[in-house]
């Protein structure tokens, strides 16, 4: 024999699930939110949506065209982490802007630690959150029906009171994919429904949020819901922090996870200079997760435990 296939042990399982079929189901979960901003912001955020998502797969191409590396842009990744990165952008914003985040998140954070499956954070939040340092004035202006104004959360940071009803809806000022609850938790629906995610993330960390905010905020009920509603939690929760690549894969680390990230993200929200805090919270937590998987792992079947 010219070549030698090696053989690992039974079980073997077969799945007709690949990652193309998972990247786009998360594609499709997230037009939703996408129809939704476009539909409310108008003909631009589609624009910026189109414009980021082309720069992203373009970027992938030419980077693995240039390092003679194997054309991956038909995985769909490169398409996931331009929606992604789009749907958290101001929907007036200079097209340039995020094309210029979608290179960021393409080629720094995700090809230069070795494509898919290598990068240590989720190139998309590392790309807005890139963004935000070097575009802070554009980052943080919203426009909602011509007027430009501040978002619910940071009115309530101001101590003005806010229309949780309006923020479940969608009327309110954000950026393109956070600002409608009912449009996420369909896509969200869609991808329970698929298998594509477990909710022990996502509700372990709304949860965590929530809780963290009626003890150390204020303790009422449309406080918290305004927080849950607000900003990216519900799109981060659902759509981010459950990224195969940088979350944990054991069920007590993904426990851990989603309690850390509602930790950090309860904290930047009440004791911050910003409003927002969901971003900045994943990319730590990404950071954080060899950790906690190192001390989450389940004892191998037939292997045993430490001896007292």
């Amino acid at each position: 024999m010219n070549r030698l296939l090696n053989v690992s042990s039974s079980p073997h399982v077969r799945d007709s699930v690949t990652t193309q079929s998972v990247m786009f189901d998360v594609l499709i979960a997230m037009l939703p939110a996408a129809a939704f901003g476009v539909y409310q912001f108008g003909f631009h955020a589609l624009l910026v949506i189109i414009a980021t998502m082309a720069a992203c797969v373009l970027s992938e191409y030419l980077y693995e065209k240039g390092m003679k590396l194997p054309i991956t842009v038909a995985d769909g990744s490169a398409l996931v982490t331009g929606m992604i990165l789009a749907l958290n952008m101001p929907a007036d914003i200079p097209l340039w802007i995020p094309m210029l985040g979608g290179v960021f998140a393409i080629v720094v954070v995700k090809q230069l630690y070795g494509g898919l499956g290598q990068n240590f954070m989720n190139p998309a939040l590392a790309g807005r959150c890139f963004l935000l340092i070097s575009f802070a004035g554009k980052m943080s202006s919203f426009t909602l029906d011509g007027w430009t104004g501040a978002t619910p959360l940071a009115q309530l940071k101001a101590g003005q009171s806010v229309d949780v009803a309006a923020m479940f809806i969608g009327r309110i000022p954000g950026t393109i994919g956070e600002v409608s609850v009912i449009a996420l938790l369909i896509g969200a629906a869609y991808m329970v429904f698929k298998k594509v995610i477990s909710l022990r993330i996502p509700v372990t960390y709304i949860v965590t949020t929530a809780l963290f905010v009626f003890i150390f905020g204020q303790h009422d009920l449309g406080f918290v819901a305004a927080h849950v509603f607000g900003g990216g939690l519900i799109f981060g929760a659902f759509f981010m922090a459950t990224d195969y690549v940088t979350s944990p894969i054991t069920p007590k680390g993904q426990i851990v996870f989603g309690v850390l990230l509602g930790i950090l993200t309860g904290l930047f929200r009440l004791f911050g200079g910003s409003a927002e805090g969901v971003s900045y919270a994943i990319i730590i937590s990404n950071m954080l997760v060899p950790l906690i998987e190192k001390f989450t792992l389940p004892t191998a079947f037939g292997k045993e435990g430490k001896k007292s």
